[in-house]
């Protein structure tokens, strides 16, 4: 009897485990350490000088590779199609190749593993290394959404809020591992975000999305581990620029980051537990209602059989306890089965119905998606992350020019990506919650739009310690627009087709970064550098580099700037006037009638099994 009864528990065991790796907050979680290692262009800076070093490039090469390296990381349709017809274990692994091939080539050529390559192959090796990540975003937070459709927005915080953090864990982590050697760090680069992958791939995955009357609060769990994270970094990055921490505190510093990473899978299993003693309840009740039912028909039937001969009797009521066993197992199984549909599949860049459009909130395909609403939002999204990245490409020589020592300077470019994550998460919640107000979502990307705009006019009326704020406002602002943007595209065109529409919406990026950082940011700071080189009797070629001090050096570019913020504030309020009618319904009731159907089926299973366990006599049948 001990061994049958250990026998049992570890048998028990084993499938809670199971339970916990195949669960919904399990992917989750997996999901988020995938997504930690999917913000590697964000470490360009720390080992750019080494390929500019020793692969002898002068700076218009490696600025070159950098405009590559971007162009990689958002052009994301090539992920977005493959993933339409590939499922997520399959995308994440092309990004975990094309991760590893990219960056650890480009590490054997840094190192002298090979020989120098062309520039146009660096060009080709980084632009594969960056676009990798599109895979990574498309295969998890592409996914997740898809899973947790009314959290969408809490959902697509957390997951860019953990892309934003990755290039400070990362740090940690290379501390600790490497030293101080800076060429390792693309070795790094290449081989963790690729284990990463690979290790989850089969975890992160389409799961039917069901209702949890605790989604809310696990929500907050998360980001309560997430904002206790990005504090813990922050703290270590300051702390770090003003003392010199020996390699066992670099190890300490990495293990403490990691045991914080560990509380996500904490959660999972808590949730998971509560999930097992709740379905065991409900399981013994269902047991006992179909018990009860039996018994009375039973009695039903021994009455009804008084009347008749004494030899028949037990026969008959044998007869009619079997039959009903039966029948109760044919009822549910013709209950499930009226849950079928025929469903009709289109291409997702179909041409038929290109002009009759669905409603907002139904699901478009690619070409039906070409529409006013998506036009204004791309619009918008090209001015306004146009404008923040220019600010953090350029926040090095707006702190120099406006006087700031080199600490100051290395700390606040340091904390921009914390800011970005905190805009990220918080605006995920916020917005989340003020739609069930009838709140539009395009009406908080207008009011970001605006605070950006605020943010540059620091920069062009600068006061003491300004720096600091506009940075601050710079990336949570960023952080903010990419997650209410992202969100508002699965919102106004469904999410059958996200996994393209999602990575479409971010390729105007690039445009109004190349316009606002080198045809207008770019021009304007060498003019005036040029301005004050001819005031000291000086030419071009008596420099190495154009140096431009004073408040005057970005004064006309930044008005420009706060001007193109203003000017996607306007555009955005036109989709937010054209989308209202959309925001005052309720726009995920598609979702929880679907989500309703799952439960109904599931309890449908279970009360399948159940039956079958009570009435053994009839699985013959």
């Amino acid at each position: 009897m001990g061994d049958d009864a250990e026998a049992a528990e570890g048998g028990g065991c084993c499938r809670f485990v199971w339970q916990v790796l195949r669960g919904r907050w399990f992917m989750i979680s997996a999901t988020f350490f995938v997504m930690c290692g999917a913000g590697s262009t964000y470490l360009f800076g720390v080992f750019s000088k080494d390929i500019k070093v020793r692969l002898g490039y002068d700076q218009s090469t490696l600025n070159l590779l950098a405009s590559v390296k971007d162009l990689g990381s958002m052009f994301g349709v090539p992920a977005g199609l493959i993933a339409e017809i590939m499922p997520t274990w399959a995308v994440l692994l092309v990004g975990a190749v094309l991760n590893f091939s990219g960056y650890f080539v480009i590490w054997l050529a840094v190192v002298g593993k090979i020989p120098k390559p062309a520039v146009w192959q660096m060009c080709l090796y980084i632009c594969l290394g960056a676009n990798s990540q599109n895979f990574t975003n498309t295969g998890g937070i592409v996914t997740c959404i898809k899973n947790f459709p009314e959290g969408r927005g809490q959902m697509m915080g957390l997951m860019k809020g953990f892309v934003g953090l990755s290039g400070a864990l990362f740090t940690q982590i290379y501390y600790a591992l490497y030293g101080d050697d800076s060429a390792s760090m693309i070795l790094l680069v290449a081989w963790l975000p690729s284990a990463l992958a690979l290790a989850f791939s089969s975890t992160v995955r389409p799961v039917k999305s069901s209702t949890h009357p605790r989604e809310l609060i696990v929500f907050v769990q998360y980001i309560c581990v997430a904002i206790a994270l990005a504090v813990f970094l922050m703290a270590l990055m300051i702390a770090q620029k003003q003392f010199q921490f020996s390699p066992t505190g670099y190890s300490a510093s990495a293990a403490a980051v990691c045991a914080i990473l560990l509380l996500l899978v904490g959660i999972a299993v808590r949730e998971e537990l509560l999930t097992r003693r709740e379905e065991k309840k409900r399981q013994n009740q269902n047991q006992s209602e179909l018990l009860a039912r039996r018994e009375e028909k039973k009695r039903q039937n021994q009455n009804q059989a008084v009347q008749l001969e004494p030899p028949r009797t037990l026969l008959m009521v044998k007869d009619s306890a079997d039959r009903d066993s039966s029948d109760l197992l044919k009822e549910i199984k013709e209950e499930m089965s009226k849950e079928k549909e025929i469903k009709v599949e289109t291409s997702c860049c179909s041409c038929t119905d290109i002009r009759n459009k669905p409603n907002r909130g139904e699901d478009y395909t690619i070409l039906q998606a070409i529409s006013t609403d998506m036009i204004l939002l791309l619009a918008t999204m090209s001015c306004a992350l146009g404008c923040n990245l220019t600010t953090f490409n350029n926040l090095g020589q707006i702190g120099e020019s406006l006087g700031y020592n080199k600490n100051t300077i290395g700390t606040t470019v340091s904390l921009a990506s914390i800011w970005v994550f905190f805009g990220r998460v918080f605006t995920g919640f916020l917005a989340e919650s003020h739609l069930k107000k009838k709140f539009p979502r395009t009406l908080f990307l207008t009011i970001f739009l605006l605070v950006s705009a605020c943010g540059n006019l620091m920069i062009v009326f600068p006061f003491p310690n300004s720096l600091y704020i506009a940075s601050l406002v710079a990336g949570f602002s960023q952080g903010a627009q990419l997650t209410l943007a992202f969100t508002i595209i699965s919102e106004l065109y469904g999410l059958k087709y996200y996994n393209t529409l999602y990575n479409c919406g971010q390729c105007s990026a690039p445009l109004g970064s190349y316009i606002l950082s080198v045809l207008v940011v770019g021009k304007l700071y060498d003019k005036e550098a040029m301005k004050q080189l001819k005031e000291k009797g000086m030419t071009r070629s008596m420099t190495k580099e154009l140096t431009c001090i004073g408040t005057q050096c970005y004064k006309m570019s930044y008005l420009v700037l706060a001007a193109t913020n203003v000017f996607a504030a306007l555009m955005s309020l036109i989709l937010v006037f054209r989308t209202r009618k959309f925001y005052t319904g309720d726009i995920y009731k598609r979702y929880r009638d679907e989500m309703e159907k799952n439960e109904k089926k599931k309890e449908k299973e279970k009360e399948m099994e159940v039956a079958v366990a009570v009435f053994p006599p009839a699985i013959t049948d």
